[in-house]
Protein backbone atom coordinates (compact mmCIF):
# COMPACT_ATOMS: atom_id res chain seq x y z
CA UNK A 1 0.00 0.00 0.00
CA UNK A 2 1.10 3.40 -0.39
CA UNK A 3 2.43 6.02 2.12
CA UNK A 4 -0.74 7.44 2.93
CA UNK A 5 -0.87 10.91 4.98
CA UNK A 6 -3.23 10.66 7.45
CA UNK A 7 -3.63 13.87 9.44
CA UNK A 8 -2.70 14.38 12.91
CA UNK A 9 -6.17 12.65 14.48
CA UNK A 10 -5.38 9.45 12.18
CA UNK A 11 -7.96 10.20 9.25
CA UNK A 12 -7.41 11.00 5.83
CA UNK A 13 -10.69 12.62 3.39
CA UNK A 14 -12.09 10.05 1.01
CA UNK A 15 -14.35 11.66 -1.73
CA UNK A 16 -17.00 9.19 -3.22
CA UNK A 17 -17.68 9.22 -6.86
CA UNK A 18 -20.18 7.56 -9.01
CA UNK A 19 -18.36 5.09 -10.68
CA UNK A 20 -20.45 5.67 -14.06
CA UNK A 21 -21.45 8.90 -14.19
CA UNK A 22 -18.61 10.79 -12.32
CA UNK A 23 -21.01 12.93 -10.31
CA UNK A 24 -19.39 13.32 -6.41
CA UNK A 25 -21.86 12.05 -4.35
CA UNK A 26 -20.27 12.38 -0.69
CA UNK A 27 -17.25 13.09 1.16
CA UNK A 28 -16.29 11.40 4.36
CA UNK A 29 -13.27 10.29 6.70
CA UNK A 30 -11.50 7.44 6.75
CA UNK A 31 -9.07 5.97 9.04
CA UNK A 32 -7.10 2.75 8.60
CA UNK A 33 -9.73 0.65 10.21
CA UNK A 34 -11.95 1.92 7.61
CA UNK A 35 -10.05 1.67 4.69
CA UNK A 36 -8.70 -2.01 5.47
CA UNK A 37 -12.49 -2.91 6.09
CA UNK A 38 -13.78 -0.75 2.74
CA UNK A 39 -10.68 -2.64 0.83
CA UNK A 40 -12.05 -6.46 1.92
CA UNK A 41 -15.32 -5.81 1.86
CA UNK A 42 -15.83 -3.97 -1.07
CA UNK A 43 -18.38 -1.59 0.51
CA UNK A 44 -17.14 1.98 2.00
CA UNK A 45 -16.51 2.19 5.69
CA UNK A 46 -15.73 5.49 6.96
CA UNK A 47 -14.94 7.24 10.44
CA UNK A 48 -17.71 8.96 12.25
CA UNK A 49 -15.91 11.80 13.99
CA UNK A 50 -19.51 13.42 15.35
CA UNK A 51 -20.00 9.52 16.96
CA UNK A 52 -16.35 8.57 17.46
CA UNK A 53 -16.80 4.93 16.06
CA UNK A 54 -16.51 3.34 12.69
CA UNK A 55 -19.66 4.09 10.14
CA UNK A 56 -20.79 1.10 7.27
CA UNK A 57 -22.53 3.16 4.76
CA UNK A 58 -25.47 1.97 4.54
CA UNK A 59 -25.58 -0.76 7.21
CA UNK A 60 -28.72 1.75 8.88
CA UNK A 61 -29.89 3.47 5.45
CA UNK A 62 -29.79 0.42 2.80
CA UNK A 63 -27.63 3.04 1.13
CA UNK A 64 -24.99 1.46 0.32
CA UNK A 65 -21.87 2.30 -1.51
CA UNK A 66 -20.10 -0.57 -3.47
CA UNK A 67 -16.46 0.38 -4.26
CA UNK A 68 -15.17 -0.48 -7.64
CA UNK A 69 -11.78 1.35 -6.72
CA UNK A 70 -9.87 3.28 -4.60
CA UNK A 71 -7.28 5.86 -6.07
CA UNK A 72 -5.16 8.32 -4.47
CA UNK A 73 -4.04 11.89 -5.20
CA UNK A 74 -0.50 13.25 -5.88
CA UNK A 75 0.05 14.12 -2.22
CA UNK A 76 -1.14 10.62 -1.03
CA UNK A 77 -3.58 12.85 1.22
CA UNK A 78 -7.02 12.39 -0.67
CA UNK A 79 -8.63 9.27 -1.68
CA UNK A 80 -10.92 9.01 -4.65
CA UNK A 81 -13.32 5.76 -4.19
CA UNK A 82 -15.68 5.25 -7.59
CA UNK A 83 -18.46 3.12 -6.19
CA UNK A 84 -21.83 1.92 -7.21
CA UNK A 85 -24.93 3.45 -4.91
CA UNK A 86 -27.89 1.66 -4.07
CA UNK A 87 -29.70 4.60 -3.28
CA UNK A 88 -29.31 7.92 -2.00
CA UNK A 89 -25.69 8.90 -0.37
CA UNK A 90 -26.51 11.57 1.10
CA UNK A 91 -28.68 11.32 4.37
CA UNK A 92 -31.24 14.30 3.32
CA UNK A 93 -32.73 11.95 0.49
CA UNK A 94 -30.75 13.75 -2.14
CA UNK A 95 -28.61 11.11 -4.37
CA UNK A 96 -25.15 13.39 -3.91
CA UNK A 97 -24.19 15.38 -0.83
CA UNK A 98 -23.18 18.37 -3.29
CA UNK A 99 -26.65 19.61 -4.48
CA UNK A 100 -26.76 23.40 -2.50
CA UNK A 101 -25.16 26.51 -4.11
CA UNK A 102 -22.72 28.24 -1.48
CA UNK A 103 -24.69 31.62 -2.64
CA UNK A 104 -28.64 29.81 -2.23
CA UNK A 105 -30.18 31.44 0.88
CA UNK A 106 -32.96 28.93 0.93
Amino acid sequence: MLNLKFDERGLIPAICQDAESGEILMMAWMNTESLRLTQESSEAHFWSRSRGELWHKGATSGNFLRVRQILVDCDADTLLLKVDATGPACHTGAASCFFRKLDDHS
